[in-house]
């Protein structure tokens, strides 16, 4: 088991660094709040040069989220731009126009679908596919709650387009289900499931390309640092781009990677990376600079 490097602030490695694609929820808010000392260390590393890049596996398009951002008090000089699985999705989406498409998910999201002219399906009957966004109502709602229907739809041999890969969030201090969780659940019926988001490579394709545009030359992949909590989405993500990854354990894991002294324990994160044969070089507990 390869050990993480603690890595105890973003400065000591800022050096190293062109470009950071950082995860928005879990690294700097948590859905009810943002973190104010994760803000400033993506504001102190675009201050010296750098170029961070907003990498989200939110459903909607990043134009949609951006107000999202405001409302939370993400300073706007944190980031200079911002890139989401909705916007990598809209490209399937539209590869499958009109459809018809089974639309699952809160109504919030319905920007997804904006300007695709997809006709929208009843259900699965008569549907050609399935989009999933989330939960229709994800403060009560579990993927259990879709089972029968979902089934339906597996035994039709339809196609789940999943914009949003993420299994879990955490909303203030509760956790919230996600349409990766509903793939997730789909997939174990014997459905097949399309994803653009992270891990896959459609959005670390938009994300480079945005980075490629700030510095005015290609990027040098040896100079990117991903920053993300989820293994399954950030970490994985990142390595299979063979990018290097600063996982921040504490986030939707809780107190999983803390030592009994408090701070980071690089063993206790390396069991939680390599239970998902994950590797990040560095890891810490939250983002500061």
């Amino acid at each position: 088991m390869t050990l993480p490097h603690a890595l105890p602030a973003l400065s000591a490695v800022v050096a190293d660094y062109d470009v950071l694609l950082c995860d928005v929820w879990g690294v700097i808010h948590n859905g009810r709040e943002s973190w104010p000392e994760a803000c400033e260390a993506l504001t102190r590393f675009n201050a010296q040069g750098g170029q961070v890049v907003l990498i989200s596996n939110s459903p909607r398009p990043a134009s949609d989220v951006i107000a999202q951002l405001d409302a939370l008090g993400v300073p706007r000089d944190s980031w200079k731009a911002f890139v989401t699985s909705g916007d990598a999705t809209r490209m399937e989406l539209a590869k499958r126009a009109p459809g018809p498409a089974w639309i699952i998910g809160p109504d919030r999201d319905d920007t997804l679908y904006e300007g695709l002219d997809l006709v929208r399906a009843a259900g699965p009957a008569d549907a050609a596919f399935l989009s999933v966004t989330g939960m229709i109502d994800d403060e009560t709602e579990t993927p259990e709650d879709y089972r029968t229907a979902l089934s339906d739809a597996a035994a039709r041999d339809l196609e789940l387009i999943c914009a949003n890969p993420d299994r879990i969030v955490q909303r203030g201090d509760r956790i919230i289900y996600c349409g990766g969780a509903l793939a997730d659940l789909y997939e174990s019926m014997g459905g097949r499931v399309t994803m653009a988001g992270k891990p896959y490579g459609p959005i670390y394709a938009l994300a480079l390309a945005e980075a490629e545009r700030l510095l005015g030359r290609p990027v040098d992949r040896s100079r990117v640092l991903c920053i993300g909590d989820g293994v399954i989405t950030d970490v994985l993500g990142a390595n299979r781009q063979a990018l290097d990854c600063l996982f921040i354990a504490q986030g939707i894991h809780g107190d999983a990677a803390r030592g009994d002294d408090g701070t980071l324990d690089p063993a206790r994160a390396a069991a939680l990376l390599t239970a998902e044969t994950a590797y990040a070089r560095y890891a810490a507990l939250d983002l500061k600079w």
